[in-house]
Parts: structure tokens; sequence; C-alpha cells
């Protein structure tokens, strides 16, 4: 199948088994007129199409010039007419008028199509010496109780009866939801597509819950294994769905010249990696940075876009996700051309591990955690200088409850750090091969005697006397996780602020959008915490 005009470069062709073709992009990037033009060219070369939108379908006009809308292809099996011709002078003959929703006609199309079915069996020669013919709408109402087996429907009166399990009271399609509207339709609909058509869905999520859309399209795909489906989404999780086909991802359109800016996602690649990461290939023209934290709740999400405005910030939730989205997304750069980072806490990483992270181009910051970059000398001067108090007395007063703190919980802080270096290097030393249980019994003794717990603890403790001892705030930081520091420093009273659990977050957030000294010295102190001096960007 020839796809459009392609901007700058050669247009493509996909496989011709190519069942399943997806048409991802984000909004405003010109997907639709992609798949018009994909409508365009089938016709030019001959392939019969039909077109399938449950949002039209639902809420738009009715049937015009004798034809079903959004039902548009060129040979139905039954048409209209030969309905009309064979059952007009029944009385049970459904009547369809002009205001009908195509939802409606099509309803009116099935069930008029069965009492066409039931008049030629009843008048014809061997009539009462066989089974009744299976009709379109056999086939709709079976595949529709297998989707929503709690859910009854039959014909009665030559109308659509539903009702719910475990009550007896019927009620007509009108009363159904929009999901299990949408679902009758497009079970019904691409009954009608001409043999071998490529059938154009829009939108082919929409009303569909996301744990049956899959199952949905498995089943409307093998009523039609003759017939090509191009579907055409930013649903991301749908395209993940089809993932037999080609996915086609349309980046821009040029209005000068009708062409686009597309590719073809590599095989599989749309599954390949979170929402986010796809989203901000979609989107974005910038490099792309993933962060921890959900997009709504955590600081990340909300301090980073305004200290990285460079990066487009997509939050990913654990690090564990963030460090495979990156990697994930650099494997592909030869397909996206974009940069990828990401940011992760230190937590209790070792310099060793924070080395091999970076080399990664995961971001990790010279602090514990997130709250910790809030703390930073440059950030608590800033935020007391925005706010009209002195800088110096009031991060005199926060490093002095800090290191307090720290104090009080050193023991606590370097047991957890001493499990965090056994827990790495156990995991580290038990993947070697061993030929024999013998051999690992041996291996996991020798590994007690040589990882040697209290001394790593003893170590810490040490470490993190001294630390205190010469008044070293930028190492405490380093190393403190515990969210409880932030309100335990009261620098939210210091600075001037009211008091609440987010008032010092908020005003740090406030005082980046400004164009201010204090907005740029915050940024500065951030960024210098993931760039300390050597470290590149």
């Amino acid at each position: 199948m020839r796809l459009p005009q392609r901007t700058s470069s050669q247009s493509l062709t996909l496989p011709d088994d190519s069942r399943q073709i997806t048409v991802i992009g984000a909004n405003g990037s010109g997907k639709t007129r992609f798949t018009e033009a994909m409508v365009a060219i089938c016709q030019k070369d001959g392939l019969p199409v039909f077109r399938l939108s449950a949002l039209e379908a639902l809420y738009s006009g009715g049937k015009k010039n004798g034809d079903v809308p959004l039902l548009r292809g060129e040979h139905p099996a039954l048409s209209v007419d030969e309905i009309y011709q064979t059952v007009s002078d029944s009385p049970t003959f459904l009547k369809m008028n002009d205001s009908s929703s195509s939802l409606e006609y099509l309803i009116s199309l099935l069930l008029n199509e069965e009492i066409a079915s039931l008049i030629e069996y009843k008048t014809s020669p061997d009539a009462g010496n066989g089974t009744l013919p299976e009709t379109k709408i056999d086939t709709v109402l079976s595949l529709w109780r297998k989707i929503f087996p709690d859910n009854s429907v039959s014909t009665q009166g030559g109308a659509l009866v539903f009702s719910r399990s475990g009550s007896s009271d019927p009620y007509p399609h009108l009363r159904l939801s929009d999901g299990e509207k949408t679902v009758l339709f497009y079970l019904g609909a691409v009954l009608y597509a001409p043999e071998n058509a490529v059938v154009f869905v829009d939108s082919p999520g929409m009303f569909l819950h996301t744990s049956s859309v899959c199952r949905v399209w498995d089943m409307i795909e093998n009523l039609r294994l003759d017939c090509r489906f191009v579907y055409t989404t930013h649903d991301l999780d749908f395209a993940a769905t089809r993932s037999r086909g080609s996915v086609v991802w349309v980046k821009s359109y040029q209005a000068e010249g009708a062409s686009w800016d597309y590719d073809l996602l590599p095989p599989g690649a749309s599954g390949s990696l979170p929402e986010g990461a796809y989203m901000a290939i979609l989107g974005a023209r910038r490099p792309v940075l993933f962060i921890e934290g959900d997009a709504v709740h955590s600081i990340d999400a909300r301090l980073y876009p305004l200290v990285f405005p460079e990066y487009t910030i997509r939050p990913l939730g654990s690090c564990n996700k963030v460090i495979e989205a990156v990697r994930t997304f650099n494997d592909l750069s030869s397909f996206h051309h974009m940069d990828s980072r990401g940011i992760v806490d230190r937590d209790r990483r070792d310099e060793k591990e924070v080395d091999y992270l970076r080399r990664k181009n995961i971001f990790v910051a010279d602090v514990a955690e997130v709250e910790n970059l809030l703390l930073l000398e440059g950030v608590v001067r800033a935020v007391a200088s925005y706010n009209g108090k002195n800088p110096d007395k009031v991060f005199a007063s926060v490093r002095k409850s800090v290191m307090g703190q720290f104090r009080t919980e050193l023991r606590r802080q370097a047991l957890l750090h001493t499990r965090h270096r056994v827990k790495m290097t156990m995991s580290y030393r038990i993947d070697g091969r061993f030929t024999s249980i013998g051999n690992l019994e041996k291996h996991l003794a020798d590994l007690m005697t040589e990882l040697s717990p209290r001394s790593i603890y003893e170590e810490f403790c040490r470490r993190f006397t001294a630390y205190l001892n010469r008044g070293d705030y930028a190492s405490v930081l380093r190393v403190y996780n515990q969210k409880a520091m932030l309100p335990g420093s009261n620098v939210t009273g210091l600075c001037g602020l009211p008091q609440g659990r987010d008032s010092y977050v908020d005003a740090i957030i406030s005082i980046l959008r400004t164009d201010t000294p204090q907005a740029d010295e915050i940024r500065r102190a951030i960024s210098s915490a993931f760039f300390p001096e050597g470290v590149s960007a």
C-alpha cells in the first residue's frame, strides 16, 4: 500500500501483508489529513474503501442519498434498495428516516435484512426442510453477548431488546451506554464492508473501556479476515495492541506542497516503552528528560520543568522505569534523532553507582533525594531574599537544624547505608556462574566474611561523624534520606511564609516562574547539584 507524499524524502510503501496499520501522532500533527490522503490513494489505486467513526455514528445525522453515513463502502453486500424491494410491503418493515443516527440506521438495516432473509427462506421451494440461514444480526448479537456476558439481547417485534443479568426489565438500544452502542455499531458496520476493503477507523478506542478495546478489535478483525484495517489515533496503549501490523508516526504536516514528515516505527516499538516515553517522541521537538514521580503530586514534576526548560519532562514513576526508558529510547536514537536523559534520586548510591548511571545519561543529583534540593544553600538564600528576609541568618538557622537532625539519626542512617551496600554487593556477586551447589555454598560463605557488614557500618559512622565535625552541610545533604528534614528545618517560618506542608515548595515554584535574580539563583543551585564541577550536561 502506498503512503502519502513525504516531506524532503521518498514516500514509503507498506508491505502487502500489513493487515493492521496504525497512524499515530500528536494533536495538530496532521494525522487526520494524512488518513484522508491515504483514502484518496486507495481510491486512485482501485482499492475499495470503508470508513468507521463511532463518534459520528452515535451523534451525527442519519442516512444520506440512500447510503449509510460512515459505512461508505462502494458495494454493500445487500443494498438498501434491495431490502426495500424485498420487504417494503411487510407490516413489520422498519422505516428509516433522515433524522436517524447512523447507529439507528444500521440497526434498521440489520433487522430488515433479517426480515428479507426470512421471507426468502419461507418462499423458497425447500422451505421447512432446512435450518434458518444465519444473518448478519445473528453474528453481531452473538459477539456482543461475548463482550458483555452479563447482558442479554434479543429481537422482539422488529426491534432489539436488551436486559441486564438479574433484571427482567427490558429496554431499547437507546438506553445502552456509549460504550455498548459503540461495540454494537462496529460489529454490525464492518459486516457491510466490501470484499478486500481497506477499513479506515477514526479513534478506535473512543467510548471503549481500556480493558476491552483490544478484545473488541481482535473480534472485529477476525470477522473480516479479507480486509485491512487502518486506525487513526493518538492512543499509544491502543497502538501497542496492534502488534502484528505497521505503525506510521506522523510528525508534522507541510501545507505548502501537501506533504508530511512521517516515519515507520520499528517493529514492536510501540509496546517497548511506557506511554510517557512515546508521547515524548510524538509531541516533542526538544530533548526528553524522564523523571521519577507522577505528573500530579510529585515535587519532581513541578520543579524540573522550571529548572530544565530546554527539556520535555516526562514523569514515569519509579527509578527503574526511568532507567529502562532512557535505555530503550536511546536504543532507538537512529529512528527519532532526539536526545533523552533521565533523573533519579541519589538515595544511598555510592560513587561507582552514580558514575555508572551518568555514563548511561541518567542525571543523579549530589543530594540524597529531591526534597534535599530545596535545602541547598543557594535555594534557601534565594527564597529568604525574595521574601525580604536576611539570607545569612535564615541559612545559618536551617543549616544548624539540619545538622542537628542528622546528628540524632547518624547511626540509623549509617545502618540504612550499610544495608544498601550489602544488598548491592550481594546482587553483583551472586550472579556468578557455579558448577555445583557446593561451589555456591562456599561462595556465599566467603562472601559473608568478605562483606563484613559491621566494618561497613563502622566506616559509615566515622564518615558521617566527620561531616558533622567539620560542618560539611553539602555532604550531609548528599547522604541524609529523611523527608521530615524539610519541615523539621523550619525553613518555611524562617522565610516568612505561611505555615503549611507545601508552602515552601509552592514559594520556590512561584519564584521560578518569575524573571528575577532569585529565580536564576535557584535554577543555578539545583543545576549545579546535578552537574558538579567536572561533570558535563
